[in-house]
């Protein structure tokens, strides 16, 4: 199922496509929500949230366990807020420094940070050492409140 964004959708989408936190929404095997600080990158061809999480965290084997996951995206202002609903896909889990899960979370990194890293190489063994991977939402559902006049 793809997002289908209509006009009193679009300020949501803007909010989401213009920042780079948010809170990331899994379930516990209990159940209950598990909630995280991320940093994610937003691809608005697609949709598509990414976010590089590590494989033996919580969030991240959550997500394995159930894919439905929100992300929670407030403006400065505080009252202003976006969340986008959808089913989590996680990459294979960096295994060389060269592969393409590794590829993609330098470009998760390029677009989240908005520069380049200062090393590549060392960032490049950093995500296989930490054994890291890309979480990607998919967005189904949209909804939150736009700044009020």
């Amino acid at each position: 199922m793809s997002l289908e964004v209509n006009d009193a959708q679009r300020p949501l989408l803007d909010l989401v496509a213009t920042h780079s936190h948010a809170v990331l929404t899994t379930i516990k095997r209990d159940g209950r929500p598990q909630l995280s600080n991320v940093l994610y990158t937003w691809d608005p061809d697609t949709n598509t949230a990414r976010i590089s999480v590590t494989a033996d965290r919580a969030k991240t084997r959550n997500a394995a366990r159930d894919p439905r996951v929100s992300l929670h995206v407030s403006a400065p202002d505080f009252w202003s807020y976006a969340v986008v609903e959808g089913d989590a896909e996680l990459s294979a889990v960096a295994g060389d420094p060269h592969d393409a899960a590794t590829d993609e979370l330098v470009e998760v990194f390029r677009n989240a940070a908005g520069r380049e890293h200062d090393d590549w190489e060392d960032f490049r063994r950093a995500m296989v050492s930490e054994r890291r991977q890309v979480l990607r939402v998919r967005a189904t559902h949209l909804y939150g409140m736009a700044q009020l006049p």
